[in-house]
């Protein structure tokens, strides 16, 4: 029962040491409490917008009432000319703004097609493009109400006007996130990926900390020079620790404040261990592959920081080169979200996504890599050196 030894050892480090997992524990919390309270709304409300109305006219200031009566942006300011609404934004005071010029309403009457200008700042992502979307969305309503007055004034019907204005009208199904929350689709990703990036590291960080110590002969012999069974104890408290907290976290996202989850809430539970695992493997991996703690840090702090791009739901990884695409799959952050996708989002049960949880189970070879790699820098690290009588080493 060496395992059950070296799990002894480590419950008794935790209680000696127990900094280090409440430091990491309250990093989770807070990154859930950030994005459960930073976006509570769903959406980004009143995003600060203007108009620069060079008419004035009541056609334009109808136009401003509408665009406030939206809750996704805000007429903070009318401006007079183009250069002070430019000025607002570079000052950021603003994220987008129209420009109407002098005689729109007389070419409205007269038949005449006004240009309207649609300024937007792209610097902020999210704020740039909701300001955009919803600045183009009034002024397609807003052209579609002047036809519509037109049409009257021709003596059409409402059913004919329609017909003109929209000849074909679209559906839209938005799936797995039909009220376009970015809270949904900011937590049941982000969350996840800073939780094993907090797990990559902490791996990295405990196997190095026992090189420094010099307390690796100890956790071998406990297992009798067993590198595989040693790692196994090692690993597997922090392993039911973050388990722990990857199931409250989808717990709380799925059961209490009610994320769509279509599929079975067991599949999630395997997901989110199997992550856990995962990670640790490649950890594990690391730490052999690179027997300085200052280098494996490094390189795994890269590769954790690199999970956010290449796991594919900021950028999707069809629009990546082929050799980032292939990358992907080297990290189980990317088959945790295609099996949330193919649950929680499409409903579909373990014979859809069994590859991926396969796939997840692969990472168990890097495990054994790294096991192997360490194990044998451990024994070399532990054997006793001996000297001849001239001083030389034997």
């Amino acid at each position: 029962m060496g395992i059950a030894r070296v799990i002894r050892r480590e419950l008794n480090r935790i209680a000696h040491h127990p900094r280090y997992l409440i430091i990491l524990t309250l990093g989770c919390l807070f990154t859930f409490v950030f994005f459960a309270t930073f976006m509570r709304e769903g959406q980004p409300q009143n995003l600060p917008v203007a108009v620069v109305d060079m008419d004035g006219t009541y056609f334009t200031r109808r136009l401003c009432h509408e665009i406030n009566a939206t809750q996704g942006v805000e007429v903070v300011a009318v401006y007079n000319n183009h250069t002070e609404a430019r000025k607002a934004m570079q000052r950021g005071e603003i994220f987008a703004f129209y420009e109407i010029p002098h005689g729109t309403y007389n070419d409205l009457l007269q038949f005449r097609s006004p240009h309207f200008g649609l300024y937007s700042n792209p610097c902020y992502l999210l704020a740039g493009t909701l300001s955009y979307k919803q600045l183009a969305t009034m002024g397609m309503l807003a052209a579609g109400a002047v036809q519509r007055e037109v049409y009257r004034k021709k003596g059409y019907d409402e059913e004919q006007i329609m017909g003109l204005i929209m000849p074909i009208e679209f559906d839209t199904h938005l799936v797995g996130n039909p009220w376009a929350n970015y809270q949904i689709y900011l937590m049941t990703t982000i969350v996840p990926g800073v939780i094993s990036f907090i797990v990559l590291l902490f791996t990295v960080y405990m196997i190095g900390r026992e090189r420094e110590e010099g307390s690796m002969g100890s956790l071998l012999r406990k297992t009798g020079g067993n590198p595989f069974k040693a790692l196994v104890g090692k690993m597997l408290p922090y392993t039911c620790w973050f388990s722990l907290l990857m199931v409250s976290a989808n717990f709380i996202m799925f059961g209490v404040m009610k994320f769509p989850l279509e599929g079975s809430w067991l599949l999630m539970v395997l997901a989110s261990i199997l992550l856990v695992i995962g990670v640790q493997c490649v950890g594990v991996f690391i730490a052999g592959a690179l027997p300085d703690p200052h280098i494996s840090m490094g390189v795994s702090a890269v590769y954790g920081a690199l999970c956010f791009s290449l796991s594919g739901f900021s950028f999707p990884i069809e629009a990546m080169p082929n050799l980032f695409s292939s990358l992907c799959y080297l990290y189980p952050l990317r088959h945790y979200y295609l099996i949330y996708s193919d649950v929680a989002i499409f409903g579909n049960g373990f014979g859809h996504c069994w590859p991926h949880i396969c796939a997840m189970l692969v990472f168990g070879v890097a495990f054994l890599l790294g096991a192997w790699m360490l194990g044998k820098n451990w024994r070399v690290a532990t054997t006793p050196k001996v000297h001849d009588k001239k001083g030389g080493m034997i």
